[in-house]
Formats: structure tokens, C-alpha cells, sequence
């Protein structure tokens, strides 16, 4: 079950806000560990062994707190080192377990069993927000969390539970005990989530809908036009996706009393790799930040070690993404720009800033390329669409192929453009309140419940990660 259906929309979201308006409000925490359990068990079907699991390292790391809390001066380090051990483990035995057996037996010819384990939905965004919570218990800058039912309200909740946005317990710790509810956050929360569901229905949908029919045809048979179309097309249906994802989280939240972070922040008006990345989950490079680059010693270090920071943090950036090969070179790739850009170019680009914007243009569908294609033999033959000047084909290529697609998803990319920018939340911030907005999103919700309804739906990208 995810945000982008009619059976969240129309039967668990209205239960589940009945009961959680009906319920005492010391109780309202216990309404939401318990319902977001039974949203969890929608999302993982008959592989009911995963809600245990998921209840498990709820308990542990909750028992963990307390041990961290009541020995931090004595034991407090060898608590942590537990539960860092405790938590990572099942993140790399169920999500990267095959990746490594795969690449031991291929690099050393050894024959162990590569067993195809499914990967339980949210297992990367639980561990995180488990592992920091442990942290910031033990570097004294978080109580522990002395009620199991707060604590496992706080892991659980639904509405950030499978994709993020990463929520640290410090952040919500307060209003894991009092928070105000209001019917002018109801009415907050509606609209965020109704924006959130127009950016995944009406546009990443429709604009995945270019990459598939490319993935269909073949990328050999395809021209250049079609390539750079396709590739701004996925750039496209994963930020909507994803920011479509972050914007449901918040307006859930908001409904009821949480203050959600941001996690975008118009990051494809950036003029650098490393803005985009400040911009782009922002809870996700909030974390590395906090917990391995400033822990490894940041910017305070000397120059190669600086370096060495980063190459840690994009690292794990990469490898966090996908059990897969072009993963770790996705994140190569982004320490490399990040690098040259803060040694040498990224004065230019930013003072420059039309400079700046053609240079991202060109490089974010490049990187994302590289994100979406693990085939390395696919990813080639892509790349020498995208630049057939290098390359001889023998596949005969329709050079006005892209004419078609532009006719059909020509609409789809100037929307994505405009709502790419920083226009539409300057324009929603003046007229928000106004009744023409109120019209505008009633709009776009049912517009989004009729394609749901036909069919146009597909599950968020972020989901396998």
C-alpha cells in the first residue's frame, strides 16, 4: 500500500485519522505504533517474518538507549559499538548479502550459494533513524527515550516510514510528548499532501512513462534527441517521486502535530553538484554530515584529509543507494565533480550563474544516468546515443523519432520544468489561504484519484533503496 492509492486514500487514511482523532491524547502515540504497524504489514504482504524482525530492532535499540543512557561515562562506547554492529547487520545481510557472496565468488572463484533474499521495504531509513538515535544518546545530545510506546511511534510512523524523509529523535523528541493539533494543521497537512500527490500522479508517472517506452524500444535504436529526452525524463519522474513522496510525508505529519523536515529544497536550480546536494535529500546529507564527515573531522582537517571525508561520505552515499556496482560509481563520480568544483571550478560556476545552470543542465541527467542503469553493457550503449559522434552503430536509428515523443510528453517536461523552479512555491506561499488555491488543489486531487483510478500509477522509486 503506498500514498499514491485509492486504497490509502479512501480506506486506511480516513480509518486511521478516525481512530487517531478519537483517541485520548495520551494515547494518540500508541494509535500511531500501532497503526503504522498495520500499514507496514500491508507493504511487506505474506513476509510477515519481516514485521517481527522490524519489531525486534525497535525493542533492542530502545533497550540499547537505556543502557547507553544509564552507563555513558563508563560502558557507554561498547553500548554503542552494540547496537551500531546490531542495527548494520540486517541492513547488509538482507541488502547487500547477494552483492557481496556474488563478487567473492566471482573475484576469488569460490562457489557459495547466492540465495535471492527479498529486502524488507524501509530497512535503509529504520536503521538510520535507529543508529542515530543510539548516537545522539550517547554523545549526551538526546535523553533516552524512557516510554517504549513513544519511542516505537517515533521508528514506525508511517507517513516517513518506507523512503523518509530521515527524522532524528531529537528532532521530534518534544513532540513525541506534546504537540498541538488544529484544524488549521489538518488543513495544512491536506494541501502539502495533495501537492505531494500531483508532483508523483500527474508528473512522475507521466514523465516515467518517456523512460519506459525507451527501455522498451532498446536503447541502440534510439537517437540522439530521444536519448537526451529520455534521460531529462527520468531526471524529471525521480525528483517529482521522490519530492512528491517527501511533500505526503510532511502534510501527514503535520496533521498529526509533527513538524516533519524539509527534504528538497528546488534542488535543480542549483548551480554546482555540491549545491544540488545540500538541496537534495536534505535529511539523507544531513546525516553523513552529522554522523561520518564531521565525526571524521570535516573541513577542520588538512587538505587530504578533507578529501578523504568526502570520499568516505560518497562512499557510503552510493553503496546506501543500491547493492550494485554503478552505485559505488555513481558515488565516485559525484566526489569527483564535488571535488573539482570546490578546488577549482565551483567559484566560477556560482558567480557566473548562467554558467552555472548550463553546466548542471548537462551534468545532473548525466550522473542520473548512471543511477538508473545498472547493465554496465546498457549503460555504454546509452552514453554513445547521447554522444554518437565516438561511435559507429549498425542499428538503423529513426532520426525523427523524438518528435513523436515530444507530442505526446512535450506538456509533461515544460510542467516539470516550471515546477522545477522556485516560481510555484513563491506564487503557493502568497495565495495559499486564498480560495482559488483551495479550487486549484481539489483540482489536482481528483485529477490524480481519475488517473489512479485508470491505472497510472506506478510504486515510488525510492521504495527499492
Amino acid at each position: 500500500m503506498v500514498f499514491s492509492s485509492l486504497e490509502f486514500i479512501f480506506l486506511f487514511l480516513p480509518a486511521f485519522m478516525a481512530v487517531y482523532a478519537l483517541t485520548p491524547k495520551k494515547l494518540k502515540n500508541a494509535a500511531i505504533f500501532l497503526g503504522s504497524v498495520i500499514f507496514y504489514s500491508f507493504g511487506i504482504g505474506d513476509q510477515t517474518i519481516y514485521v517481527y524482525i522490524f519489531l525486534m530492532t525497535i525493542l533492542v535499540n530502545f533497550i540499547i538507549g537505556q543502557f547507553i543512557g544509564a552507563y555513558r561515562k563508563k560502558k557507554g562506547r561498547l553500548w554503542l559499538v552494540i547496537g551500531i554492529i546490531f542495527n548494520f547487520w540486517w541492513l547488509v545481510f538482507f541488502k547487500y548479502s547477494g552483492f557481496l557472496l556474488t563478487n567473492l565468488n566471482s573475484f576469488t572463484g569460490s562457489s557459495f550459494t547466492v540465495k535471492d533474499i527479498i529486502l524488507p521495504i524501509g530497512i535503509s531509513f529504520y536503521t538510520f533513524q535507529n543508529v542515530s538515535y543510539i548516537i545522539d544518546v550517547y554523545r549526551g545530545d538526546a535523553k533516552p527515550e524512557k516510554n517504549f510506546i513513544n519511542y516505537g511511534a517515533y521508528i514506525t510512523m508511517f507517513p516517513q516510514l518506507i523512503a523518509g524523509p530521515i527524522v532524528k529523535y531529537k528532532t521530534v523528541a518534544e513532540q513525541l510528548k506534546s504537540r498541538t493539533h488544529s484544524a488549521k494543521r489538518v488543513e495544512e497537512g491536506l494541501k502539502t499532501f495533495t501537492i505531494g500527490l500531483g508532483y508523483k500522479v500527474l508528473l512522475a508517472n507521466r514523465l516515467g512513462g518517456l523512460w519506459t517506452e525507451i527501455n522498451n524500444i532498446g536503447f541502440s535504436s534510439i537517437s540522439p534527441r530521444l536519448a537526451w529526452m529520455g534521460i531529462f525524463a527520468y531526471s524529471f519522474q525521480l525528483y517529482f517521486d521522490f519530492c512528491g513522496y517527501s511533500k505526503m510525508a510532511i502534510g501527514l505529519g503535520c496533521i498529526m502535530g509533527f513538524d516533519i523536515p524539509q527534504n528538497f529544497d528546488n534542488p535543480y536550480m542549483s548551480t554546482t553538484m555540491g549545491e544540488f546536494w545540500r538541496r537534495w535529500h536534505m535529511t539523507l546529507g544531513s546525516w553523513f554530515r552529522e554522523y561520518i564527515y564531521i565525526p571524521l573531522g570535516g573541513n577542520r582537517v588538512s587538505k587530504g584529509k578533507v578529501v578523504r571525508n568526502y570520499l568516505a561520505v560518497w562512499l557510503f552515499t552510493g553503496i546506501w543507494h543500491g547493492a550494485s556496482w554503478n552505485f559505488v560509481i555513481w558515488g565516485l563520480v559525484l566526489f569527483a565533480l564535488i571535488m573539482l568544483e570546490k578546488f577549482a571550478i565551483g567559484d566560477v560556476l556560482t558567480k557566473i550563474r548562467p554558467l552555472g545552470h548550463l553546466y548542471m543542465i548537462m551534468v545532473i541527467p548525466i550522473t542520473w544516468l548512471l543511477f538508473a542503469v545498472t547493465d554496465f553493457h546498457q549503460l555504454g550503449v546509452y552514453f554513445s546515443r547521447l554522444i554518437p559522434f565516438f561511435t559507429k552503430s549498425t542499428v538503423v536509428v529513426n532520426s525523427e523519432d523524438y518528435i513523436k515523443y515530444w507530442g505526446i510528453y512535450g506538456k509533461f517536461f515544460v510542467a516539470g520544468l516550471f515546477f522545477s523552479t522556485t516560481i510555484p512555491g513563491k506564487i503557493y506561499k502568497k495565495m495559499k489561504n486564498s480560495v482559488f488555491t483551495s479550487f486549484v488543489l481539489l483540482a489536482v486531487f481528483w485529477a490524480s484519484v481519475y488517473c489512479m483510478y485508470m491505472g497510472m500509477n506506478d510504486p515510488f522509486m525510492y521504495f527499492r533503496f
